[in-house]
């Protein structure tokens, strides 16, 4: 989906990606909810303004995300993007009241270091040269991606008290087409019949995603499933290199690595805690 992105963003603006990514997803969960006989009961929500506020920022981390794609190397947008769940750790803290200690807070310390070396070479500041703006601006667009996709994280925490998953799903859909309609003004452009294959694809490559990601956790624990999101940065490699010819350099392997590994280090603690609490509430005494 993301390269498919990245190759249409050479001719339109980020805010009608945005719109065929979330329109063309439609059709994809609500078949699948048809399929489930989830339609009528899926779709039904408690709380629709937090669904709207959930959209808003969603929808701007994508849009972000997006421009990012047009401006940078796939494999680099990739790793910033695998910020996200550290920051997830640090915003559940601060707005959630959830516990985080030391090896966790030292994990999240670990990944975010990663995510300065992956930015180093985009930021004069950081770099100490000249950078071409767009670089910084790309840089700095998928690192706010990464925030509000973080915060967003949180909402769906909260959300899922109250909401169906499947509600989730299709109103964030919903409120993202909608949303984006308000960047017409910006430029948007009518795509060439390959563009608008590019476009549509990749909404249908997004709905069918979002529907792989949430049967996933239905069938197997969050700690066997997380760790597999880390293979994207490979597939990031290989299609960054096989079509657009994009080679990462030392420095951006050497922060993706760290970033990596500071998230797959938080998960195995996630999932070593959920035993814990598990042996706990079967008054079973951990050993050593």
């Amino acid at each position: 989906m993301s390269a498919m992105i990245k190759a249409a963003s050479a001719s339109v603006p980020p805010g009608e990606t945005v719109f065929f990514r979330s329109a063309f997803a439609v059709p994809v969960i609500l078949v699948w909810l048809a399929w489930r006989g989830e339609l009528g009961r899926g779709l039904r929500t408690a709380d629709p303004m937090k669904h709207v506020w959930r959209g808003l920022v969603g929808s701007t981390s994508m849009g972000l995300t997006f421009t990012g794609l047009g401006l940078l190397p796939l494999f680099e947008v990739q790793a910033i993007q695998y910020a996200t769940p550290l920051l997830v750790v640090v915003f559940a803290a601060m707005f959630l009241g959830e516990e985080v200690r030391l090896f966790r807070l030292s994990a999240v310390a670990l990944g975010l270091v990663g995510v300065l070396i992956v930015l180093s070479p985009r930021l004069t500041v950081l770099s100490g040269g000249a950078v071409e703006a767009a670089d910084a601006v790309g840089a700095l667009a998928v690192l706010g991606a990464a925030v509000l996709a973080a915060l967003a994280q949180v909402f769906v925490r909260q959300m899922v008290r109250t909401e169906t998953t499947a509600s989730i799903v299709f109103y964030f859909s919903i409120t993202g087409t909608v949303l984006s309609l308000a960047t017409l003004p910006f430029g948007w452009v009518v795509p060439s019949p390959g563009v608008l294959a590019l476009l549509i694809g990749a909404g249908l490559l997004g709905g069918t995603g979002q529907i792989c990601v949430t049967s996933s956790y239905r069938f197997a624990d969050a700690s066997l499933v997380a760790p597999f999101d880390y293979t994207s940065i490979l597939l990031a490699l290989a299609i960054g290199y096989g079509v657009f010819g994009e080679v990462p350099t030392g420095v951006m392997l050497i922060g993706a690595a760290l970033v990596t590994a500071a998230g797959v280090l938080i998960i195995w603690r996630e999932h070593q805690l959920g035993l814990e609490r598990g042996r706990s509430r079967r008054g079973v005494t951990p050993q050593g």
